[in-house]
């Protein structure tokens, strides 16, 4: 294999005060309810990110099987995790909202309304004329509720995993480049500058801003790549305003988005991407880093604007627990994806509250 493969967002990282409260929210308001893996130990390889010393930490990494990424809950047991020391406003630079896909968009409105949670004006249509609403979670998170068509399995919500990202940005032309000179979004569906009427129910979005929502023209392949199904990079460059960076004097593993997850196969090939386009590896695990009960090689890398970007390479992940079915994804091809019904079996590790 000569080059990279990208199947998809594996999952985004959210960093909380409490992960099982993390979990069992999430689990019960989107059905991320097959847990893959969970672990208590220390994260000795962000030194970087994590104020030059290791720290102990507590990390669940649950799915929703209709399809879409995961989420990896992750919270600091050796430290209080800190919040933004200011109110994050649309186009302040990072990960922003999280774009979470829905087969019926008024029921997912009604559901939410139904459970007191925070619903951000009515549903209104995006650029790409998509029916979409804004939430706010328990833990003052934002996510974009949006109509999908791609789904994998069944769950227990109308809703499925992430398939995006709302990203704030300096540069949108740069920002442009790197997603997808790199990540393989080079599909523009939409472009443009105003102030846009259906963000304008986030904070800051009322703003003049510069606003691209990117996709990938070739389907993703990998292990993994129907389960995830297409995925969007939605980037805003605020006019007129100054952005901060959201994590400005924080560590990763605070509170929020800490990081945008892909699951790739040949990491080799990534790496010599990486360094070529100008964005070399800031974090490199190793191959042999396990997290629990799944194992894999994982690296970090910036985008212009220092927002984080992870890479997994997958090498085991637990199917059925319960009899010790482990997956070694080493032994198979690449490019092919995994069989779905070997994937509908993780139904069997399910826990709902």
């Amino acid at each position: 294999m000569s080059n990279y493969i990208i199947s998809g967002i594996q999952q985004i990282g959210i960093g909380v005060s409490n992960v099982t409260e993390g979990f069992k929210w999430y689990n019960q308001n989107f059905g991320m309810d097959v847990p893959i893996f969970e672990e208590a130990a220390e994260a000795n390889l962000m030194l970087p990110y994590t104020g030059g010393k290791p720290h102990q930490r507590h990390a669940i990494l649950a799915i929703n099987l209709k399809g879409g990424g995961g989420f990896e809950i992750w919270q600091y047991t050796s430290r209080i995790p800190q919040p933004a020391a200011f109110t994050p406003q649309l186009g302040d630079l990072g990960l922003f909202c999280a774009k979470i896909k829905s087969e019926n968009i008024n029921a997912s409105f009604d559901f939410f309304n139904s459970k007191q949670i925070k619903v951000l004006g009515p549903i209104t249509k995006n650029p790409e004329n998509k029916n979409h609403f804004f939430i706010q979670d328990a833990f003052g998170n934002f996510f974009e509720i949006i109509e999908d068509s791609v789904w994998f399995g069944k769950g227990l919500k109308t809703t499925g995993g992430p398939i995006g990202m709302i990203i704030g940005v300096s540069n949108l032309e740069k920002s442009i480049q790197f997603y997808s000179e790199i990540l393989g979004y080079d599909s523009v569906l939409f472009k443009g500058e105003n102030s846009f009427e259906d963000l304008a129910v986030l904070p800051g979005g009322s703003v003049k801003a510069k606003r691209a929502i990117l996709t990938h023209s070739k389907s993703r392949v990998g292990p993994f790549s129907k389960l995830f199904g297409t995925s969007y990079i939605e980037l805003i460059e605020a006019q007129n305003y100054h952005p901060r960076a959201i994590f400005e004097n924080r560590l990763w593993g605070d509170l929020g988005f800490i990081h945008l997850c892909f699951d790739i196969k040949n990491m080799a090939a990534l790496k010599v991407k990486c360094e070529a386009a100008g964005y070399p590896f800031t974090i490199d695990g190793g191959s042999g880093f396990e997290m629990g009960e799944a194992a894999g090689h994982f690296t970090y890398i910036e985008d212009p604007d220092k927002t984080l970007i992870e890479f997994v390479e997958t090498k085991k992940i637990p199917i059925l627990k319960k009899f010790g079915w482990y997956l070694d994804l080493r032994k198979r091809a690449p490019e092919k994806a995994l069989p779905n019904w070997m994937l509908k079996f993780l139904s069997f590790n399910r826990k709902t509250f």
